[in-house]
């Protein structure tokens, strides 16, 4: 027998590989931070630490992934998006405790290496980081022939970020009395995907290109619109205000959510005041989704959370309106067993 095999035959494409990082190591540079001290190619990623900057500084660090919501990407051909929604996931998390992120790691596998398709999910990265703030200093591009289905891939990110130790942000002062106010998010974000495919594709039986009034564009662009990335206003506020805790509204919602950073003692109760974007409206209404489920899944409109003294409450939120975001004022802190009552 003749045939001879080698990799390429086997099912991974160095050729490929190396073309898909010719494609981003510019996207790539461009989040370089002047703490970086490696180019694209090593073994590993450089960051020299200023630690002259800290007292006594506090490493922060999160990883995550985008969930279902990459089969979105997969229907509908836009893969740039669901980039953005990596870092966001990632950074958002350490955000909340008050670090600023410096850098970010991504590891991406694939069934067929395509190197354009890398270079799209790849450039969003980038992009997120930069608006993040942190550099892009390291990655995997995995090609697992035989391991997924033909044009589908996964990803998972990881982020390092820094904060002074007297300056972390972990509910600790949080009391009784205290506001609660939400910033906007840009949609679904990254959650509740697995439910959103199965009232909006299946139930219903619509399309990501079909259009939908209620939405003012296609279903597949609302559903992969990128997660908000806050660090960098939330690092602003956080300058000027004495925020005591942050919350960050992922899986679980505003039940599961909020009660991370409430201390012993204390509960919230939430006023639904503000604008419910239309697309969660469709999901409870098309899908028969009881309203607490909504609140327990979805981000519902808030994606960040921040609690302050009532004093500061007012003036806060002029500053959220004045760096572009929209925020609200949900409701305060009360006594309880760090349950969330929504009313």
């Amino acid at each position: 027998m003749n045939d001879e095999l080698n990799y390429k035959k086997s099912g991974v494409d160095i050729d490929a590989a190396n073309k898909a990082v010719d494609l981003i190591k510019n996207k790539v540079r461009n989040t370089y931070r002047k703490e970086v001290l490696t180019d694209i190619g090593g073994f590993g990623g450089l960051f020299a630490l200023n630690v002259e900057k800290y007292k006594e500084p506090v490493l922060v660090s999160s990883t995550d992934g985008v969930g279902t919501k990459l089969k979105l990407a997969f229907l509908s051909g836009i893969h740039h998006t669901v980039g953005q929604d990596l870092v966001a996931m990632c950074v958002n998390d350490i955000a909340v405790l008050g670090a600023e992120p410096l850098f970010f790691l991504d590891y991406l596998a694939v069934g067929k290496l395509e190197p354009e398709k890398v270079s799209q999910v790849v450039s969003g990265i980038a992009e997120g980081c930069k608006e993040a703030g942190c550099a892009l200093i390291g990655g995997e591009t995995a090609e697992m022939p035989d391991f997924y289905q033909p044009g589908e891939y996964d990803m998972a990110g990881f982020v390092v970020g820094i904060v002074e130790k007297e300056k972390m942000i972990d509910g600790k002062t949080i009391s009784p009395g205290d506001k609660l106010v939400g910033i906007a998010s840009s949609g679904l974000h990254s959650n509740g995907y697995s439910l959103v495919r199965k009232v909006f594709l299946e139930r219903v039986g619509l399309g990501v290109e079909d259009y939908i009034p209620e939405l003012g564009c296609k279903l597949g662009e609302e559903l992969l619109k990128p997660t908000c990335i806050y660090a960098r206003l939330l690092i602003t506020l956080g300058k000027k205000y004495n925020i005591k805790g942050m919350v960050h509204i992922t899986g679980g919602g505003f039940f599961e959510n909020i009660p991370r950073v409430l201390p012993p003692e204390t509960g919230a109760v939430i006023d639904k005041t503000w604008e419910v974007p239309p697309v969660f409206s469709l999901i409870q209404k098309m899908g028969n989704v009881e309203l607490k489920e909504m609140y327990r899944t979805f981000n519902m409109g808030i994606g960040m959370v921040l609690i302050i003294s009532p004093e500061e409450e007012a003036q806060l939120l002029e500053d959220i309106q004045r760096e572009g975001q929209k925020g609200w004022s949900l409701g305060e802190v009360t006594s309880g067993d760090r349950e969330v009552k929504i009313v």
